[in-house]
Order: structure tokens, then sequence, then C-alpha cells
């Protein structure tokens, strides 16, 4: 076969899969429309052309965390100021209905939502996202089910605009691809980061980098390798967006730099590859995103600040997720080495008690806290630990109003939605000298401090141990200064000025 002929019959193929493509996404396109109409009906909306639909990508919303605090915020401040407009949310949690799931959200935050204007799109492909299902090439892994999952919400329902709540930013091709509509994001955490590149050139041991990989030069370069490609198509995918708010000065920093990322080398072998002809089929792409715009999350305050500031227990609180990341372990060998160096604190009139508050997900969360406690036992400080697994809203408050410190370990945390809680509940912060508790939140007021940072379990009992030695007129101002900042800067009202400012709205079409 002479060139020619092979070079027509390339042409012709790629034409023909071209205009199937475009057939198969306007029947998607047009299916869309219909389920649009439906849900109109359903819900009992007049089917008006002043009509329209935010679609919330947030498949664990029923998690009850910081997370999902921004998502039922952001959508309890549009039920208030955009009665045109229907929130959608896209959930993987079918274990649960939408009466249950409300009923949870008024529980745990105290946000109460009207059904009315809030719909669910229960997605059946959650397994694709969750770590277990990749236990190599995590981050790869469930990016691309992402895209899978992305594909079920978009074939069961298009709306006018897509916001991914959860930071599944490869979504976004897909979205575009089959929608053809706007998309944007609330990062709270970047995927990648070049810290996480930091980590693997340096060979340095870390929960997402493990021994067997820091101890070979070459696996090491491999990954690095693997991780440099992610953070290409990391950065193309973020640019698909037309906004993104994220949540701290720390994330800024690091989606801002995976914005500007480039590689010249990638670059040719991207436009060499079928993923170039896959982003020519969705409409045409604006100038690309250059940078974000933080949004801090919200924290309802209102309750907490008129917790009394005096005659604080000997509480050492912790109020996480039992996730990986958090680092719990860590608070049990700060705690235990606190306890060594100061055995007063297990006396009857100084005893100190620290208690961990924290969401369980799922199997692997539940045997993670059931790790924790034979932790605890085997350091003989379980007499002084205590865990309160999925506490609802109002027995949280209780812990915070009695507890003296509150204490967080997550080395880069992005943001800490759980210090400011801390802050203005007068519980005064011990936490990690990283992310947003260093940069944003555990920060002078009135130049003097609202807190204290730490890095290891030595500081970190040493932190503590300054705390519970402070002076009653040193303790009480701290607490004061720690709950005027909290309040003034991160409460709801500062989120949903933050929220509306972004510019979402006009993305609407």
């Amino acid at each position: 076969m002479s060139i020619f002929a092979w070079s027509v019959g390339t042409a012709i193929f790629i034409s023909v899969i071209y205009f199937v493509a475009l057939v198969y996404l306007q029947a998607v396109r047009q299916k869309g429309v219909t389920n649009k109409k439906a849900l109109f009906k359903e819900v009992g909306i007049d089917n008006s052309t002043s009509k329209k639909i935010v679609g919330f990508f947030h498949p664990y919303c029923n998690a009850g965390g910081g997370g999902e605090r921004v998502l039922w915020t952001a959508i309890a401040f549009i039920q208030r100021t955009e009665p045109d407009i229907l929130s959608v949310v896209y959930s993987g949690d079918t274990d649960a209905t939408k009466e249950q799931i409300l009923a949870k959200v008024k529980a745990r935050f105290a946000i109460d939502l009207s059904p009315s204007s809030v719909h669910f799109v229960f997605l059946q492909k959650r397994r694709w996202v969750e770590d277990k299902s990749w236990p190599r090439f995590t981050i790869l892994g469930q990016s691309i089910g992402s895209m899978f999952l992305a594909w079920e919400a978009m074939n069961k329902l298009i709306p006018d605009l897509f916001i991914d709540t959860m930071g599944y930013s490869f979504t976004f091709h897909v979205v575009r691809l089959v929608a053809g509509i706007p998309v944007g994001s609330y990062t709270h955490y970047p995927t990648i980061s070049k810290n996480m590149l930091a980590r693997v050139s340096s060979r340095q041991n870390w929960h997402t980098n493990a021994s067997a990989i820091t101890s070979s030069p070459i696996l090491s370069q491999a990954k690095l390798l693997y991780y440099r490609l992610f953070m290409y198509y990391y950065s193309y995918s973020l640019r698909k967006a037309s906004f993104i708010m994220v949540n701290s000065s720390w994330t800024k920093g690091h989606i801002d730099y995976t914005l500007q990322y480039k590689d010249i080398l990638l670059d040719f072998i991207h436009l060499c590859s079928p993923l170039a002809l896959v982003t020519t089929l969705g409409r045409p792409s604006k100038p690309a995103i250059s940078s974000s715009g933080i949004v801090y999350p919200p924290c309802d305050t209102r309750e907490m600040e008129r917790f009394d500031l005096k005659g604080r227990e000997r509480i050492v609180l912790s109020i996480a997720q039992f996730r990986p990341e958090k680092d719990h372990p860590a608070q049990l060998h700060a705690f235990h080495k606190l306890l060594q160096e100061h055995p007063e604190y297990s006396s009857t009139s100084q005893r100190v008690q620290l208690v961990l508050i924290g969401g369980s997900r799922n199997a692997e969360d539940a045997a993670r806290v059931e790790g924790l406690k034979a932790l605890a036992k085997m350091l003989n400080i379980q007499d002084q630990v205590q865990f309160i697994v999925n506490a609802s809203y109002p027995d949280m408050l209780k812990w915070l109003s009695k507890a003296s410190i509150g204490l967080s370990t997550m080395v880069d945390e992005h943001f800490g939605i759980n210090v400011v809680e801390f802050m203005a509940a007068g519980v005064i912060p011990v936490t990690h000298a990283s992310g947003g508790p260093l940069n944003d939140i555990v920060v002078p007021f009135d130049g003097k401090p609202t807190g204290f940072h730490a890095t290891t379990p030595e500081t970190f009992a040493q932190a503590l141990h300054k705390v519970l030695t402070l002076s009653t007129g040193e303790e009480l101002a701290m607490r004061t200064r720690a709950r005027t900042w909290a309040v003034k800067r991160f409460s709801e009202e500062e989120f949903e000025k933050g929220w509306a400012a972004s510019g979402w709205k006009r993305f609407l079409r």
C-alpha cells in the first residue's frame, strides 16, 4: 500500500470516528435537556428559561467533614439569595436517602436546607475513586476513576454550571467534552503538589512515599517521572476551569504553581497523543485560567463564641476525620511524651485527658480507629485517652465548650476548620507548623500569639505543657485573642462574601 493511500485511509478513519463521537455527544446533550425537564417537573418547578441548575460534584457529601461544611453552606447561601437556581449534588452515598442526608446536615452542621431547591443524583460507580480500588498508582487511578464517575453524572443529568467541591479536577475534561458547559472548582487540597515532588526527589519517607520507594534510587526516579507526568496533566485539567476558589494561602500557592507548570518535552508528547484529538471535541475553550482566589471555609462561630472562656477542664481535644493524613498516631505519641516528661499530669489533681473526636467514613477508617486504640494501649496511655467516633454536632460543641487545648498534627493541612473551631470556642490551638494553621489561622493578633506550633512529638509535648502552665491572666488573654481573630476572619458571613465575589454566577448560561 502506498503512503498516499495509507494517509487517505487514516484520514477517513479519523474523520469517521470524529463524526460518530460528535453524533454521540449531541445525543447525550439532547438527553440532558430531556432529563432536566423531567427533573423540573419532579420537583414542581415551572420549566421556564429563568430556572438554572448548578451541579455540585461531591461523591462523599454525607461524610460530615470540613469539606462538606463548605458544600452545604454554599448551597444554603444559594437557596437564600438565588430563588431561580436548583442545586444538584452528585453523590455516591447510595446507602442514604435525600431525607437522611439533609437530616445529618442539620444535626452535624446546624444547617437547615430547603428540600424543594436541592436535589441528589446518586452515582453507582464511586468505588472507582476509593483508595482500596487503586492499591498502586493511587492518585492516577482515582483521577481516572473520577472521570468515569463524571461520565455517569453527565449521562444522568447535565446542569448549567458544574462545580467540583472535592478536588477531582480530571472531571473537567469529561464535563467539557460531554456537556459543553462551564466548570468551576472549590479546591481544598492539591491532588499533587511541588512538596510531593520534592519529597520523592529527596527520597523522604511519607505516607505517600513508602520506604520501599525511598530506599531504591531506580524506583525513586521512576516515581519522580510518574509524578512529573501527573503534575503536567493535573495542570492541564485545572486550566479547563472557568474559575477556581481555594481555601487558604497555602493551597493557593500550590494551585497557582500548578496552573503555571510547563514542560516542553511533555507538551510535544501530548500534542502527538490521542488526548490532543479528544480535547478538540468539546466547545472552544476560553483563555486558560492563570490563578485562583482565596475563599476561606466557613466556620459557624455563632454558638461557639458564646462559650465561657473561664473554668476550662484539663482536656486536650482533637477534631479530625480518621484519615491517614490527619496523623492521629502523632497525637498519641505527643501525649505519651507529655505524660512521660510530666507524670503529675496522670495524678488525680492535675490529670489531663486526650479526647479524639472524628468521622469514620468506611471500614478502612473503622480499622484505623482500632489501630489507634491499640497504639494507645501499647503506649500505656489508654486510661487517659478517649475516642468518640461520628459525634453529633451538639456533642462536639459540648467538648469544645469545656476543653482547654485543641490539638492538630496534620502536616501541610490545607486549611484547618477544626483549628478555627478551637479558636472560636476559646480553645487554645497547638498545631503543626505548616499549611493553613501556620500561615492563615494561628497567627498573631494585635501583635500577640493566638496559639502554638510544633513539628515533632517532643515539641508538641512542650507546647502542650506550656499551655497547661500559663497563668490565669495569660491563658484568658490568649483565649480572647484567638476567639476574636477566628470570629472576625472565618465566619459563615465572610465565606458567603467570598463565594459571592468569586464570580461563579456569571458563568451560568
